[in-house]
């Protein structure tokens, strides 16, 4: 039987995941323009195409997650195992919306990373940026501006000073603005936090807001726009964006957004069971050399515990 590489794999479950919005409706034009960008990425997103589309063509029935499984085994394709219980306890609509969203990201994005993978990068203007895992950018600079959109995830800023193009970050409705400084920007379940290594950042829960926050050394903001939620604090000395050093310290933090977090270290999905336990808060530092054991120590608290059903899905449920 053939092996294919992680990136193969990736490919090819997003060729079938285009062809599953595509039969669910045909008709849709936002669908087959993301078709015709994925398909144009390169050479790898076209062979995945012909392969896939070959198999079961363009119509038919909607595939579901048994389906994608019977589909990859007959093109001779190979994957850790993921278990009919774990497919089960998904569902159908869960892998939709955990997958369709990683398409739209995709299409949008100039740089993105994996998951586990920490990528460092030089942007045009001089500035660096290093992305967490499953973290994606697109990149809007002007002659009157650096604009950098945070698409998933988190990323640490280095920012090149220059006092005639302001950077800015957009993270949903958020907007910092710095000159020159170095910040960490994340958004992990829907909670943007923002922390400030050295300088000075322009804050606005709101982009269009004409007043803004400023944030100096050390300090840090985090905004649930659900709740309307703001919490404020400081780090200290060598703690912002400790997960370039495969550390995640939290002071009362949500158990939904430390999942969030933390889970872009762990292999295959991490599915939170029940909301009461996401809206719990905790403090702690957790050790991403061993991010299972990491989960573990954030949801005990809560009074969850941690099961992984198979290599590819973890179940965060009540004790």
């Amino acid at each position: 039987m053939t092996e294919t590489t992680p990136d193969q794999d990736r490919l090819l479950d997003e060729a079938i995941d285009l062809i599953i919005r595509y039969q669910n409706d045909p008709d849709n034009s936002v669908t087959a323009e993301m078709i015709r960008t994925w398909r144009a990425r390169g050479p790898l997103q076209e062979e995945a195409w012909a392969r896939i589309s070959k198999v079961h063509g363009t119509s038919g029935t909607l595939l579901n997650e048994k389906r994608r499984i019977e589909r990859r085994e007959s093109l001779q394709l190979t994957r850790r195992n993921l278990t009919l219980g774990g497919i089960a306890m998904i569902g159908a609509g869960a892998a939709a919306y955990s997958l369709g969203p990683n398409l739209l990201v995709q299409v949008q994005a100039d740089y993105m990373t994996a998951k586990g993978e920490v990528r460092q990068l030089t942007l045009p203007d001089g500035s660096m940026a290093t992305l967490g895992p499953q973290s994606a950018i697109a990149l809007k600079y002007h002659d009157i501006d650096r604009t950098v959109e945070l698409l998933a995830g988190m990323a640490f800023f280095e920012v090149a000073p220059d006092p005639a193009r302001p950077f800015s970050v957009l993270s949903g409705s958020v907007k910092t603005t710095a000159l020159g400084t170095a910040f960490d920007i994340s958004d992990d379940a829907g909670i943007l936090t923002l922390s400030v290594d050295h300088g000075v950042v322009e804050f606005r829960a709101d982009a269009s807001a004409s007043t803004a926050l400023r944030l100096s050394d050390r300090e840090w903001i985090s905004v649930d726009p659900a709740s309307g939620r703001v919490d404020r604090g400081q780090r200290e000395a060598g703690q912002v964006a400790s997960w370039r050093d495969k550390l995640i310290i939290a002071e009362r933090e949500t158990v939904s957004a430390l999942v969030a977090r933390i889970s872009r270290w762990v292999p295959g999905r991490v599915v939170l069971a029940d909301p009461f336990i996401g809206r719990q808060r905790v403090s702690g530092v957790f050790d991403l050399n061993d991010p299972v054991r990491a989960l573990q120590a954030v949801v005990h608290p809560a009074g969850a515990r941690l099961r992984q059903i198979s290599d590819l899905l973890t179940l965060i449920s009540p004790v």
